[in-house]
């Protein structure tokens, strides 16, 4: 016995620098390609917000086509059957994906943010560090398990990357791949590419932004209580989002179905809603919406409506086809939400806008705990206790709904609901459990009686 276990620290030993080489290696690698992807973005994107209508009205449909063009036929290039989303390539394709295409989807990223649609910067940053991960796995002729749990942190890379959170990216890039369900031997690749891409790109240039925001003194269970209301409010801003986007993505598919669009003129289709849109909702909304986000975090005063405006806008932008990150917006709808409502319950704008930020992307990604992180490296750790409670609850309060059709149900959020484990989201018809039906029945029966 006393020699297995020598053995086997020897061997957790040989793993652990295993793994300090190659996630080394893809963080660095991730970390170089995210930069120079960052680069072209902030030398495309917000330029033509601030001009004339007839020029979006002009760009936003022939930015749609460009996009549709590209993702319709880019993909004709691939050898394999394996398609690039990360998600499905760790949960059902062993870690493989196509690398020569890998191009495809960060060009039409910046097509897609640079005439005016509305998305976020981290999806070609993730889908940047999924493919560089894969191909060195192919390369290293690795087998299945060490090859998915590449994959995995070459998400986390680049999700560290965007957003210089080199932790919270290393827990999103694994939590988001099934609901109620951590691989904790995906970690410590996660987070060793993840500190490594944070540090090449922040070598190589890459700004990030900075949030003085106070939670210091006292905890107190008053404004605790306060974060979760804003927690539960932010858990219904994700369902109308994921409601919006869902339908978006089924309205555009009937309508290509039933007038037999060509593929590519349904995001240029989508370009003409917006550019209408544009007509009555505030032109900082498009694009990334950057400088909203850092007045909502800075104590400004927010618009009610103006998370709804964000919500409709990427929901259009994303579900007509165009291509772009999906997690960005949720920072400006949940920073615009907490802002506006922080009011209401006495406390700051700024800290609502804080709290709001990270739980929107805890509900509507179902990653609580790399939200949670993620709000502890951006606010400080005194933000703990108060993230901690407002990205639970909306976690719960979304239900099993997510921005990610591919997420699979690894774990019912409620014992009061059933759900097959093993199924993803999209396909997943989640039901009241057998025991809350009775009871409820019973209790219909007696009132009747």
């Amino acid at each position: 016995m006393r020699r297995f276990q020598f053995t086997e620290s020897l061997v957790m030993l040989a793993t652990v620098l295993q793994w300090l080489v190659l996630a080394t290696l893809t963080g660095a690698l991730v970390g170089a390609g995210c930069t120079l992807f960052l680069r072209a973005l902030f030398a495309t994107e917000g330029h033509v917000y601030a001009a004339p209508w007839w020029m979006l009205a002009l760009l936003l449909p022939l930015g749609g086509f460009a996009n549709g063009l590209l993702l319709h036929y880019g993909y004709r290039l691939r050898r394999s059957t394996f398609v690039d989303n990360a998600i499905v390539a760790v949960n059902e394709q062993q870690g493989k994906m196509p690398f020569r295409t890998m191009w495809i989807k960060p060009v039409a990223a910046l097509i897609t943010l640079g005439c005016g649609g509305s998305a976020g910067k981290e999806g070609p940053c993730s889908h940047i560090g999924a493919s560089v991960a894969a191909a060195i796995g192919r390369t290293l002729h690795l087998n299945r398990e060490m090859r998915k749990r590449l994959l995995a942190c070459g998400v986390s890379a680049g999700f560290a990357s965007v957003f210089g959170t080199p932790v919270a990216g290393a827990l999103y890039g694994v939590e988001m791949l099934a609901i109620g369900r951590v691989r904790h031997d995906f970690l410590f690749p996660g987070i060793v590419a993840g500190v490594t891409a944070f540090e090449v790109s922040q070598y190589l240039g890459v700004p990030y932004p900075h949030y003085d925001i106070s939670f210091a003194g006292r905890f107190t269970e008053l404004l605790f209580l306060k974060t979760v209301l804003i927690g539960i409010l932010c858990g219904a801003v994700a369902w109308l989002f994921v409601e919006l986007l869902q339908r978006a993505r089924q309205g555009f598919a009937w309508l290509r179905q039933r007038a037999s669009l060509w593929v590519p003129l349904v995001p240029a289709l989508g370009g003409v809603v917006i550019a209408l849109l544009v007509l009555v909702v505030p032109t900082d909304y498009l694009g990334l919406s950057l400088p909203v986000l850092d007045r909502a975090l800075h104590g400004e005063a927010m618009p009610w409506p103006g998370f709804a405006w964000k919500a409709l806008l990427v929901a259009i932008t994303l579900g007509s086809g165009f291509y772009g990150g999906i997690v960005t917006p949720q920072f400006v709808m949940g920073a615009v939400a907490g802002a506006a409502f922080a009011p209401l319950l006495g406390i700051p704008s700024a800290l609502g806008a804080a709290v709001g930020f990270v739980a929107v992307v805890a509900a509507a990604s179902n990653a609580p705990i790399a939200a949670i992180l993620m709000g502890v490296e951006l606010f400080g750790a005194d933000s703990l206790l108060y993230v901690a409670g407002a990205c639970v609850a909306a976690y719960l309060v979304i239900g099993h709904r997510s921005v990610y059709p591919e997420q699979q149900v690894a774990f019912s959020k409620s014992s009061w609901i059933f759900a097959h484990t093993g199924l993803p989201v999209g396909q997943e018809k989640v039901r009241l459990s057998y025991g809350l039906m009775r009871w409820l029945r019973a209790r219909r029966r007696r009132r009747r009686g």
